[in-house]
């Protein structure tokens, strides 16, 4: 995926102008292409800009009556905290029970990762996670569960390396069974 409306010349430019005005010399051996490589990796890293994150689960299947919890864990996230443009990272785990549609397991990786390609805040991504999977899958329920380091708080600011931010949503029959949040989380801490 790659942003459609990207100016990369411009990119350009304002990295030359923020390397200017931190003082540094963009005519410097080291920073000679510095800003046409911050503009390409822009174009990778936001690349989810504009973009339902629902349509990652596109394809759907059977559910063929399997009425037992489904759950993905671990998938590594990389993204950007929008207040600051500093990466945040970290690992998503995705658990839900299906009614009558199921996905490729790898839908999941593809929503996270396009979740994850735009300047976010992790509170919003793991709500956009949730919400696509209830709406396209209508399952019994889903539940999103994300870890963050934020580099903006380890370190900037108040410097607090190996800190780290979880954030939950439950949507559905998770918000009613607490023996499902159990068996979710136990999946989760294997």
């Amino acid at each position: 995926m790659t942003v459609k409306l990207l100016n990369t010349e411009k990119l350009s430019n304002a990295v030359e102008t923020i390397l200017e005005e931190i003082g540094e010399d963009i005519n410097r051996e080291g920073l000679l292409d510095t800003p046409q490589r911050v503009a390409k990796m822009y174009k990778e890293v936001f690349s989810g800009v504009g973009i339902e994150p629902k349509t990652a689960l596109t394809t759907t299947f059977e559910s063929e009556g399997y009425e037992g919890m489904i759950v993905v864990r671990d998938i590594d996230y990389y993204t950007f905290c929008e207040h600051h443009l500093i990466p945040f990272f970290g690992k998503a785990h995705i658990g839900y029970i299906p009614s009558e549609r199921i996905v490729g397991l790898s839908k999941f990786a593809r929503l996270v990762e396009l979740t994850s390609k735009r300047p976010q805040v992790q509170e919003r991504m793991t709500n956009q996670i949730a919400a696509a999977i209830y709406e396209i899958l209508d399952p019994k329920g889903v539940i999103v569960q994300i870890e963050g380091q934020h580099l903006c708080m380890c370190a900037r600011g108040v410097k607090k390396p190996g800190s780290s931010t979880v954030t939950t949503v439950k949507k559905g029959i998770f918000k009613k069974e607490e023996s499902l949040v159990r068996e979710f989380e136990s999946n989760v801490a294997k």
